[in-house]
């Protein structure tokens, strides 16, 4: 969600000379400032990784199991870890 409240920061940033004069070139195209067309790159941006990052949903994967044998229920990591490696390589 992008929010607007009216207030701006003035900031600096380095833009490669190239990128920098495509987009001047490109705001002067279609009648609008440098500013309007950066803040408009971020907020597209900001709104496509906010999407990426809801998109992502770990599916349930569950083998309908019983959990852990009894004598396994309080083996550490390393057990367990060993014993699913057992017999594969050293």
């Amino acid at each position: 969600m992008i929010c607007n409240t009216g207030t701006h920061m003035k900031t600096t940033i380095d833009i490669a000379d190239a990128l920098f004069a495509e987009a001047k070139h490109a705001a002067e195209r279609e009648g609008t400032t440098l500013k309007a067309l950066v803040e408009q790159g971020l907020r597209q941006v900001l709104v496509a990784q906010g999407r990426e990052r809801e998109s992502f949903r770990l599916r349930r994967a569950t083998f309908n199991g019983r959990g852990l044998q009894r004598e396994l229920q309080e083996a550490s990591w390393d057990r367990l870890r060993e014993l699913a490696y057992e017999g594969h390589g050293t």
